[in-house]
């Protein structure tokens, strides 16, 4: 036994050797390419006009890195993924002191972690915690319509508590109501589709990419109004097409001997509703810094951090603080809780938010920077918004890179003035937002829930697809669904 644990390990240290080996020659490779002179420049201004395309590199291998990693070598990634993000992280800031200096390095720096990264974190963490306080007890029987009811719920909830927090939440009851069917993988496949991505699009809470645009100045309730039509209409085709086939599967399941209940029905008890009162505390933080401007703001470096911000980064600190008090400990073991997935996403997001600095700056440079062929490619031919290009192209890439930055690329893409984008671009910021939270469901790595919600039911012995057998089924029902979108709503 401890020669094949040893075996193990040399393998573990040669697979980890090889790959970071590889990473650090990529690495060189991209240093060479980024290496130009740089003019003196202000704090915070990297010169995004005259940054080459090759500066993008670092921001594209962290992605890679993240969809690639939990597949190609599951086990060196869980080892490994902060040294991933750290290596990335490097590629950018080294060249940039080195060829920028340090001033301006250090502005760009502290603009995305101070009014970007912090309270992008500290809001995930605080929905975290509070959902994991949530716990679901008891059983319902997993008929076709108990089933549509419980997603329809998810689906709901997920813009309250976000698509991981509900995922959390309704995951183990969805599973206990179909432990006894035959056939129930279609039950977590289409919860993949409408709790952990769909249904998260009507509130900056739902999903990381709409709480970016809303510290970049989108209206809390804009997404509410603006996304309302093409989130129900997704709904609403999906629960139906669920209920239909839920019912087909059923009655061929009275073909089959049937199969032994492990969880009977039982009746369904809330435990942790101290934490539904802190959700309600959460949503009431941020209305809060987003309607009450006292005009004070503090100065750190060039960065001003607005009063109301600062306020409501510490609320959601103390609500989440208070979920810990105030939760017994029973009920986050229900739960499953534990602290991995958001020290995960801490140091994978620190990494992202690092690399895409330069990326903002060209995109921010317009015509002018190096991704002038994609800003071409969203425009129509008299230069207006191809709202049609910004649904599919965002979308594309959330389905397979983590959606709230490539969120950020196509809102800074489309112009980065939140203003404009709400009145005369609503169109393409409603295209942008959709794309990037409907399509997150096209694969497993989309976002971040899908591949918890698969692993637990995989746990829960479901036999669950692979990869491409996911695929198969987001072809399917959803890519249909959003041609149909695109030609009533992008158009």
């Amino acid at each position: 036994m401890m020669t094949t644990t040893a075996t193990s390990g040399q393998r573990a240290s040669g697979q980890r050797g090889g790959v970071l080996k590889t990473a650090y020659s990529l690495a060189g490779g991209a240093l060479a390419l980024c290496l130009m002179p740089g003019a003196a420049l202000a704090a915070g201004d990297i010169g995004g006009a005259t940054l080459g395309a090759a500066w993008a590199l670092p921001f594209a291998g962290m992605l890679l890195s993240i969809a690639l990693g939990p597949v190609l070598f599951p086990h060196l990634w869980e080892l490994s993924y902060g040294r991933f993000a750290a290596f990335w992280s490097l590629l950018v800031l080294v060249p940039l002191v080195l060829l920028r200096g340090f001033e301006p390095t250090l502005g760009a720096l502290l603009h995305t972690a101070l009014l970007d990264y912090v309270p992008f974190i500290i809001l995930l963490f605080a929905l975290f915690t509070i959902a994991g306080g949530i716990l679901v007890m008891g059983n319902l029987d997993g008929t076709p319509a108990t089933n549509t009811v419980l997603l329809a719920i998810g689906t709901v909830l997920a813009s309250l508590v976000g698509t991981t927090g509900a995922s959390i939440i309704m995951i183990r009851p969805v599973l206990r109501a179909n432990d006894d069917r035959r056939f129930n993988v279609h039950v977590v496949v289409f919860f993949i589709f409408l709790v952990s991505n769909i249904g998260g699009s009507l509130t900056p809470l739902g999903d990381p990419p709409l709480f970016l645009g809303f510290l970049r100045g989108v209206d809390f309730f804009w997404t509410t109004t603006h996304l309302l039509p093409q989130t129900a209409f997704a709904t609403v085709v999906l629960l139906a097409v669920f209920y239909a086939l839920d019912s087909w599967l059923i009655r061929k399941e009275a073909d089959y001997p049937p199969l032994r209940d492990p969880t009977p029905d039982s009746k369904v008890r809330l435990w942790g509703k101290v934490n539904i009162l802190l959700l309600g505390g959460v949503i009431l933080a941020i209305l809060m810094s987003a309607s009450w401007k006292p005009g004070v703001s503090f100065d750190i470096h060039g960065v001003h951090v607005e009063l109301q911000n600062v306020l409501r980064d510490i609320a959601l600190l103390i609500l989440a603080g208070l979920s810990l008090v105030l939760t017994p400990g029973p009920v986050r073991a229900g739960n499953e809780f534990s602290w991995g997935p958001i020290k995960e996403v801490a140091k994978l997001f620190a990494g992202i938010f690092i690399c895409i600095i330069p990326v903002l700056a060209m995109l921010q440079a317009g015509r002018e920077g190096a991704f002038a062929p994609l800003v071409a490619l969203v425009s129509n031919p008299d230069g207006s918004a191809n709202n049609t290009a910004y649904f599919w192209l965002t979308g594309a890439l959330s389905s397979f890179l983590d959606n709230a930055p490539t969120y950020l690329v196509f809102f800074e893409l489309a112009g980065g003035d939140a203003k404009a984008l709400m009145t005369t671009g609503a169109l393409t910021l409603t295209a942008i937002s959709a794309g990037a939270v409907f399509m997150g469901a096209n694969s497993y790595i989309g976002n971040a829930p899908n591949f918890m919600v698969y692993a637990i039911a995989k746990d829960r012995k479901v036999r669950m697809p692979s990869f491409f057998g996911y695929m198969l089924w987001s072809g399917a029902v959803l890519i249909p669904l959003f041609l149909v979108q695109t030609v009533l709503f992008f158009r």
